[in-house]
């Protein structure tokens, strides 16, 4: 009996890619590995340089090596696999976590002829990269994000010279890089002094009045902490600077990137984030996508951006939603060990497009939303702890903007009522289902709470 619950169909490993090369990559130099048959030399060595990087190709074609497998080294992969992949291999940029954890393979040497034996027989799969012209935006995406966290930490550096001086301002002005507040500072930094003239630069939107204001103004003026002052306002106007121009080249990048020219219907009435491009970002995200993302419920213009432009709208090298999802690293985890489950938990991952879901969610985007994803995520948050929740909501809005992408359609918002009812349908469902089980019958209540049941789908009796 033994012997034949044993029994089953070993299926050897086979040649997947038998003319596979593997690549250790290094900041200086790159170790190379090519089948053994191939050259005298399989495995060699070449710098960093751009004319080694050319002599590097032309070894491979000599070789006759069409695939190559690569680890993924901070950035120094990145002019390589451009150069092979312009050269036409067929690169894969592979997970470095997937392959480390191998006892005694710790030289480059032997990584570069590890990565080459498991991407021979097909072992290896290689991380998603979208087209080159999606790259492109994407790294302007960055670059802009890069920018934004340099101008924040110079609005730090003004608020921390403010309080050097004793200038309160940050306790009667929201924000200190508000119309308000960047009046105040050029002011000052002009050689402005008195309070009530400070004062008066306010914008008719701040609530404190003039005296109030004018005690803030009041500070020491110290030469050194005006110094300060002066610098982080200059960083602050540079990045600005900088900024308008990354945005005139990501609004450039998208419109070569549209595929139609149809504007999209009038958008939902929404507060417009301060940060957000001064073109409009809404147009041309649509012309390029051909689908509106900022009608769900939880995405703006920014946070589509971002996803825009690290997914690009060419879904198909994801099957379905759910490996879109867990390329985002929003699935849950399944951690089965004799056939119980141990972990349910979502694996690491840095994925720049899961963070802006995710962040997005975090400042309450859809907390109050009187929207059908509004009240999901209530009701998520009311059975686990807010991390989870916001991560279950960003793993569902994946799922639509995959769906949105994929099918062309746009997406329709049933509101809060539809959501209610339908998960009201779903719990009497599930509680009539566990009642037969049991022989027991489920009833409504009385007619004079009639209404109270409407809102409580619990609100049932049994006989």
């Amino acid at each position: 009996m033994a012997t034949r619950n044993r029994a089953f169909n070993r299926k050897g490993l086979e040649l997947t890619h038998p003319n596979a090369a593997g690549i250790d990559i290094g900041s200086a130099s790159h170790y190379v590995a090519v089948p053994a048959d191939r050259d005298d030399e399989p495995v060699r060595e070449f710098a960093s340089f751009t004319a080694d990087l050319h002599r590097l190709a032309d070894w491979l074609r000599d070789c006759g090596v069409d695939t190559v497998a690569m680890k993924s080294t901070g950035v120094y992969w990145i002019p390589l696999f451009e150069l092979l992949d312009a050269r036409g291999f067929t690169v894969l940029l592979v997970n470095a976590r997937h392959v480390k954890n191998v006892s005694g393979r710790k030289s480059d040497v032997l990584d570069c002829q590890w990565l080459q034996q498991l991407m021979t027989y097909g072992l290896l799969r290689g991380a998603f990269r979208p087209s080159d012209q999606v790259c492109v935006l994407r790294v302007l995406a960055r670059q802009r994000a890069t920018l934004l966290r340099t101008q924040s930490r110079s609005v730090q550096h003004m608020q921390k010279a403010l309080v050097q001086m004793n200038i309160q301002l940050v306790n009667v002005i929201a924000d200190v890089a508000g119309a308000s507040g960047l009046a105040s500072l050029r002011a000052i930094v002009a050689g402005e002094r008195d309070p009530c003239a400070l004062a008066r630069l306010k914008n008719s939107r701040v609530h404190a009045s003039d005296e109030e204001i004018a005690r803030t103004l009041q500070g020491t003026w110290r030469a050194e902490h005006l110094f300060a002052l002066r610098q982080a306002l200059d960083a602050f106007d540079f990045c600005g600077g900088q900024l308008q121009q990354c945005d005139q080249e990501i609004e450039a990048k998208l419109q070569r990137l549209h595929i139609t020219e149809i504007e999209p219907d009038k958008a939902k009435k929404r507060s417009k984030a301060r940060n957000a491009p001064k073109f409009d970002l809404r147009t041309r995200l649509y012309q390029m996508c051909g689908v509106d993302l900022t009608r769900i419920d939880g995405i703006d213009v920014t946070t589509a951006l971002v996803v825009v432009s690290e997914t690009g709208t060419d879904m198909s090298k994801f099957p379905s939603d759910k490996h879109f999802a867990s390329w985002l690293g929003l699935c849950p985890g399944t951690k089965i060990t004799g056939g119980k489950v141990m972990s349910g938990k979502t694996k690491r991952c840095a994925n720049r497009a899961a963070q802006a879901l995710r962040l997005r969610l975090a400042a309450a985007a859809l907390r109050t939303s009187q929207s059908a994803l509004g009240t999901y995520y209530r009701r998520i948050c009311s059975r686990m702890d807010k991390a989870k929740a916001v991560r279950a909501a960003a793993h569902k809005l994946a799922r639509l903007i995959y769906s949105m992408l994929t099918k062309g359609e746009e997406y329709t918002d049933q509101g809060q009522a539809y959501y209610e009812e339908r998960y009201r349908q779903r719990v009497l469902h599930n509680l009539n289902r566990r009642a037969q089980q049991l022989g027991m019958t489920l009833v409504p209540t009385a007619p004079a709470s009639g209404a109270a049941c409407l809102k409580n789908p619990l609100c049932v009796s049994y006989l």
